[in-house]
C-alpha cells in the first residue's frame, strides 16, 4: 500500500448509494488526477461514518474535516480548494458546533467496541481488518484456550444479548454446548425490520469480518461446525459485502477445514430473508431457513435444544456476535470496565427524528438518555421543544422529557417499564401528535402480523380501529381502557413476541400522554395529525 499525505474516507452504505456516492467517488478520482494529486491523496471507500440523513458524507485526513451532502458538482471545489490549497470548503463542512473528542467521532463522545473499525477500514479488504487487530481474538482462542475456557470468558464478560431481550449470551451458549448431539449450528439474526432501526445493517456494511470472527468464536465454544447469516433481503449491499468477506476468509484459511492449522473446522453461508418482519423472531427465522413459511413455533422446546433441523442452535443478533472478538482479544476483565456492573459493555444506537445530527453511535451501557439526545444527537433544532422519545423501535416505549435522566441499560429502563429493544432512539418535538405516532406503530404491527394466532391477528386490527376512532374524535374514555385490555390479552395469549410486544408502546404512550388522547376525544381535531400511509391501512 502506498504512502499518501492525505486520505479521503468516503462512507459507502445503502443510504450513500441512493445519494449518488459512486458518482462522487468517480469525480474525486478524476479531479485528483486532473490536478496531479492521484499519488499524494488516497481515496478510501469505507463503511458508514455514523452520520445519517445528510447524503454523501466524507472526511479528509489528517485534518479530520467532515463534508456532508456532497454531490459530483461539489467535488472540483473540494479538490482544488482543500486538497490542493489546504482551505476547507466551509459551505459543505459539518457545523463546528458538532461535539467531538476525536476528529473522526463527529457524533459526540463515544466508546467504540463494535463500531471500532466502521468508517475507518475498507470493509471489502480482509487485510485491513487483520491490520486493525482482527482475528487476534480467534487466534488466542484456538492457540491458547479450550472451548470451555472461551465459554467461560464470555460468561465472565457479562455480555447480554443485544437483540432486545438482554439474555446472558454465555448462558445461551452453554446450553447449546451441553445439549446432546454432535451436530449443532450458529445462526446470526440479521433480519432487521424494525422501523427506525438500521444499526445491524451498518455493522454488516462497515465491518463484515468482525461478524465472521464472532461466529467462528461462537462455533468453537459451542461445538458447531456450520453457521448461517440470515440477512434482510432488502439489504443488498450487506449481502454482497458479507459474501465477499466469507470468500476472502476462506481464501485465508479462516473458514473451512482445520482453521489456523488446528482441528477446528467451521463454515458460513448467507441466506437472504424474504421481507417478513416476523422472521426476526428466532423460531420463525429457523422455519424460514428450513424452507418453510416463516411462522413462529410453539415453545418449548427452545432453539438451544431443538433448533435448526431439530439440532441445538445458537441464535444471536449482529451486535451481540460483533462484540465477541474484542472480548476475546482484550479479555473479559477489560470488557467489564465498560458499562454497568449488571450490564457491561457498550450499546449501539440509531438516533433519529427531530435532532440536529441523526446517526449511528456507540456508548457505554448506562449512558443517560439525555446524553444521547442532546450531546450525541446535538439536541433539537433551534426553537423546538422536546415532546417525547420513542426508545427501542416500534416495539419500544414512549418516554417523556421527565424521563431524560434514565440510564440506558436493561435494568434501569425496566424500572420505567421500558426496554432497549432494537436500539432506535426516535426524538419528537412539540409538532408531533402522539396519537398519530401510536397509530403509525399499530398500523405497522397489523401489517406485519403473520396471522397464525388469533390474539395477534385480531388484536392488532382491533387496536388500529380503536386508535383511528380516537384520531377522528370518536369514542370516550372507555375506548382507552379497551385498548389496554386488548394489549393485556395479546400479551398473555399471543404465540410470539410480535403480538406480545405491542403492549409496551400502547401502555407507555397512554400513560405518559393520556391528556393528548383525551384531547382528541373531547377537544376537537388535532392540527398535527397526518393521513395514514396507504401501505399500512
Amino acid at each position: 500500500m502506498r504512502i499518501a499525505r492525505a486520505h479521503v474516507l468516503v462512507g459507502v452504505d445503502e443510504e450513500a448509494r441512493l445519494a449518488g456516492v459512486d458518482q462522487v467517488i468517480s469525480a474525486l478520482r478524476e479531479g485528483l488526477s486532473r490536478v496531479g494529486l492521484e499519488e499524494e491523496v488516497q481515496v478510501v471507500e469505507t463503511g458508514t461514518l455514523g452520520i445519517s440523513g445528510r447524503g454523501v458524507v466524507l472526511v479528509v485526513y489528517p485534518e479530520g474535516v467532515y463534508y456532508a451532502g456532497v454531490t459530483p458538482e461539489d467535488v472540483p471545489q473540494i479538490v482544488e480548494e482543500h486538497l490542493l490549497k489546504g482551505r476547507p470548503v466551509e459551505r459543505l463542512r459539518l457545523p463546528a458546533a458538532v461535539p467531538q473528542t476525536e476528529p473522526r467521532q463527529v457524533l459526540g463522545r463515544q466508546v467504540r467496541v463494535v463500531l471500532r473499525n466502521c468508517g475507518v477500514i475498507d470493509p471489502e479488504e480482509i487485510e485491513e481488518y487483520i491490520a486493525a487487530g482482527g482475528y487476534a481474538g480467534l487466534e488466542r482462542a484456538l492457540r491458547e484456550m479450550t472451548p470451555e475456557e472461551v465459554l467461560g470468558e464470555i460468561k465472565r464478560s457479562g455480555l447480554r444479548g443485544r437483540g432486545g431481550a438482554g439474555f446472558p449470551t454465555g448462558i445461551k451458549w452453554e446450553a447449546v454446548r451441553r445439549a446432546p448431539g454432535q451436530e449443532k449450528y450458529v445462526i446470526c439474526n440479521a433480519d432487521e425490520g424494525e422501523p427506525g432501526t438500521f444499526k445491524d445493517r451498518l455493522i454488516l456494511e462497515g465491518d463484515p469480518q468482525k461478524l465472521i470472527e464472532g461466529m467462528l468464536l461462537c462455533g468453537y465454544a459451542v461445538g458447531a461446525k456450520k453457521g448461517f447469516i440470515y440477512i434482510r433481503g432488502e439489504y443488498g449491499l450487506s449481502i454482497a459485502r458479507m459474501e465477499r468477506a466469507i470468500s476472502q476468509a476462506r481464501e485465508c484459511g479462516l473458514l473451512g477445514e482445520h482453521i489456523l492449522g488446528t482441528d477446528f473446522s467451521f463454515d458460513l453461508e448467507v441466506r437472504p430473508g424474504a421481507g417478513a418482519y416476523v422472521c426476526g423472531e428466532e423460531t420463525s427465522l429457523i422455519e424460514s431457513l428450513e424452507g418453510k413459511r416463516g411462522w413462529p413455533r410453539i415453545r418449548p422446546p427452545y432453539p438451544v435444544t431443538c433448533g435448526l433441523w431439530g439440532r441445538p442452535t445458537v441464535v444471536n443478533n449482529v451486535e451481540t456476535l460483533a462484540s465477541v472478538p474484542e472480548i476475546l482479544r482484550q479479555g473479559a476483565d477489560w470488557y467489564r470496565t465498560l458499562g454497568t456492573p449488571t450490564c457491561p459493555g457498550t450499546k449501539v444506537y440509531t438516533i433519529l427524528g427531530h435532532v440536529r445530527f441523526p446517526g449511528l453511535v456507540e456508548v457505554e451501557m448506562g449512558t443517560p438518555l439525555r446524553t444521547l439526545v442532546y450531546e450525541l444527537g446535538g439536541g433539537l433544532p433551534e426553537g423546538r421543544r422536546l415532546k417525547g422519545v420513542l426508545v427501542g423501535g416500534a416495539a419500544g416505549a414512549f418516554l417523556s422529557p421527565q424521563d431524560l435522566d434514565v440510564r440506558m441499560d436493561f435494568d434501569s429502563l425496566r424500572e420505567l417499564a421500558a426496554a432497549l429493544g432494537s436500539g432506535a432512539v426516535l426524538v419528537m418535538d412539540e409538532s408531533t401528535c402522539m396519537v398519530d405516532m401510536l397509530a403509525s406503530v399499530l398500523r405497522f404491527f397489523r401489517h406485519e402480523s403473520c396471522g397464525q394466532c388469533t390474539p395477534c391477528r385480531a388484536g392488532t386490527d382491533a387496536l388500529v380501529r380503536l386508535v383511528e376512532a380516537i384520531r377522528r374524535g370518536e369514542g370516550d374514555r372507555r375506548t382507552l381502557e379497551l385498548m389496554l385490555e386488548t394489549v393485556d390479552a395479546m400479551s398473555l395469549a399471543s404465540l410470539c413476541p410480535l403480538g406480545q410486544s405491542v403492549a409496551l408502546p400502547v401502555k407507555t404512550c397512554l400513560s405518559r400522554f393520556r391528556g393528548e388522547f383525551e384531547g382528541h376525544l373531547f377537544g376537537g381535531p388535532c392540527p398535527h395529525c397526518r393521513e395514514p400511509q396507504e401501505v399500512y391501512r
